[in-house]
Protein backbone atom coordinates (compact mmCIF):
# COMPACT_ATOMS: atom_id res chain seq x y z
CA UNK A 1 0.00 0.00 0.00
CA UNK A 2 0.85 3.54 -0.83
CA UNK A 3 3.10 5.07 2.79
CA UNK A 4 0.64 8.33 2.07
CA UNK A 5 -2.52 6.99 1.77
CA UNK A 6 -1.65 4.45 4.86
CA UNK A 7 -0.74 7.20 7.07
CA UNK A 8 -3.74 9.38 5.57
CA UNK A 9 -5.54 8.81 8.52
CA UNK A 10 -3.06 9.63 10.80
CA UNK A 11 -2.04 12.83 9.16
CA UNK A 12 -5.50 14.23 8.98
CA UNK A 13 -6.15 13.86 12.61
CA UNK A 14 -3.07 15.87 13.26
CA UNK A 15 -4.27 18.47 10.88
CA UNK A 16 -7.49 18.54 12.55
CA UNK A 17 -5.56 18.98 15.84
CA UNK A 18 -3.67 22.01 14.67
CA UNK A 19 -6.30 23.70 12.90
CA UNK A 20 -8.44 23.15 16.32
CA UNK A 21 -5.65 24.11 18.54
CA UNK A 22 -5.20 27.48 16.55
CA UNK A 23 -8.79 28.49 16.71
CA UNK A 24 -7.60 28.02 20.77
CA UNK A 25 -5.83 31.09 19.91
CA UNK A 26 -7.60 32.91 17.86
CA UNK A 27 -11.45 32.80 15.98
CA UNK A 28 -12.77 30.58 18.59
CA UNK A 29 -11.31 31.16 21.90
CA UNK A 30 -14.19 32.26 23.72
CA UNK A 31 -16.05 28.85 22.31
CA UNK A 32 -13.20 26.81 23.87
CA UNK A 33 -13.76 28.71 26.89
CA UNK A 34 -17.13 28.14 27.16
CA UNK A 35 -15.94 23.98 27.47
CA UNK A 36 -13.80 24.32 30.04
CA UNK A 37 -15.20 22.62 33.35
CA UNK A 38 -16.66 25.52 36.35
CA UNK A 39 -13.69 24.28 38.76
CA UNK A 40 -11.26 26.01 36.36
CA UNK A 41 -13.09 28.58 35.13
CA UNK A 42 -11.43 31.39 37.33
CA UNK A 43 -8.57 30.48 35.08
CA UNK A 44 -10.61 29.56 31.15
CA UNK A 45 -8.30 31.44 28.86
CA UNK A 46 -5.31 30.41 29.86
CA UNK A 47 -6.73 26.37 30.34
CA UNK A 48 -7.47 27.28 26.47
CA UNK A 49 -4.67 28.83 25.33
CA UNK A 50 -2.38 26.31 27.12
CA UNK A 51 -4.67 23.05 25.33
CA UNK A 52 -4.39 25.14 22.07
CA UNK A 53 -0.44 25.20 22.08
CA UNK A 54 -0.67 20.99 23.29
CA UNK A 55 -3.30 20.60 20.32
CA UNK A 56 -0.77 22.24 17.69
CA UNK A 57 2.16 20.31 19.17
CA UNK A 58 0.74 17.11 19.10
CA UNK A 59 -1.11 17.76 15.59
CA UNK A 60 2.24 18.70 14.06
CA UNK A 61 3.96 15.55 15.78
CA UNK A 62 1.52 13.53 14.19
CA UNK A 63 2.20 15.16 10.99
CA UNK A 64 5.81 15.08 11.03
CA UNK A 65 7.35 12.41 13.84
CA UNK A 66 5.95 9.35 12.31
CA UNK A 67 8.90 7.54 14.10
CA UNK A 68 7.28 8.43 16.92
CA UNK A 69 3.54 7.91 15.95
CA UNK A 70 2.70 4.63 18.35
CA UNK A 71 3.90 6.90 21.34
CA UNK A 72 2.13 9.57 19.62
CA UNK A 73 -1.17 7.68 19.58
CA UNK A 74 -0.85 6.69 22.83
CA UNK A 75 -0.45 10.66 24.20
CA UNK A 76 -2.94 12.36 21.28
CA UNK A 77 -5.36 9.54 23.16
CA UNK A 78 -4.83 10.33 26.37
CA UNK A 79 -4.89 13.94 25.32
CA UNK A 80 -8.63 13.11 24.39
CA UNK A 81 -9.51 11.21 26.89
CA UNK A 82 -8.35 14.39 29.63
CA UNK A 83 -10.35 17.18 27.86
CA UNK A 84 -13.41 14.75 27.93
CA UNK A 85 -14.00 16.61 31.16
CA UNK A 86 -14.58 19.62 29.31
CA UNK A 87 -17.48 18.19 27.03
CA UNK A 88 -19.27 16.20 30.21
CA UNK A 89 -18.96 20.26 31.41
CA UNK A 90 -20.63 21.70 28.99
CA UNK A 91 -23.74 19.01 28.52
CA UNK A 92 -23.94 19.10 32.54
CA UNK A 93 -23.95 22.78 33.04
CA UNK A 94 -26.17 23.15 29.33
CA UNK A 95 -23.41 25.68 28.39
CA UNK A 96 -24.06 26.26 24.65
CA UNK A 97 -20.30 26.53 22.18
CA UNK A 98 -20.00 25.53 18.92
CA UNK A 99 -23.89 25.05 17.70
CA UNK A 100 -24.33 22.52 20.91
CA UNK A 101 -27.86 25.01 22.12
CA UNK A 102 -29.21 21.96 23.29
CA UNK A 103 -28.97 19.25 25.58
CA UNK A 104 -29.49 16.50 23.03
CA UNK A 105 -26.94 18.33 20.65
CA UNK A 106 -24.37 18.36 23.73
CA UNK A 107 -25.07 14.94 24.58
CA UNK A 108 -24.92 13.19 21.21
CA UNK A 109 -21.14 15.34 20.90
CA UNK A 110 -19.95 12.83 24.38
CA UNK A 111 -20.23 9.85 22.11
CA UNK A 112 -17.59 11.59 19.18
CA UNK A 113 -14.67 11.85 22.00
CA UNK A 114 -14.56 7.46 22.22
CA UNK A 115 -14.05 7.78 18.50
CA UNK A 116 -11.62 10.43 18.57
CA UNK A 117 -9.64 8.59 21.25
CA UNK A 118 -9.88 5.27 19.03
CA UNK A 119 -8.68 7.17 15.47
CA UNK A 120 -5.51 8.24 17.91
CA UNK A 121 -5.00 4.80 18.89
CA UNK A 122 -5.90 2.99 15.47
CA UNK A 123 -4.42 5.35 12.77
CA UNK A 124 -0.92 5.44 14.71
CA UNK A 125 -0.93 1.40 15.40
CA UNK A 126 -0.87 2.41 19.10
CA UNK A 127 -3.58 -0.26 19.69
CA UNK A 128 -2.05 -2.96 17.72
CA UNK A 129 1.50 -2.48 19.17
CA UNK A 130 -0.38 -2.86 22.34
CA UNK A 131 -1.47 -6.19 21.30
CA UNK A 132 1.89 -7.41 19.31
CA UNK A 133 3.50 -6.59 22.58
CA UNK A 134 1.41 -8.61 24.64
CA UNK A 135 1.94 -11.79 23.39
Amino acid sequence: MNKVVARLPQIVLGFALANAGIGHLTTSRQEFQAQVPTVFSEYADFVVLASGVVEIALGVGLIALWKYRVQLGWIVAAFFVAIFWGNISQYVNGVDAFGLDTDTKRLVRLFFQPLLVMWALGSTGAWSSRKRHKK
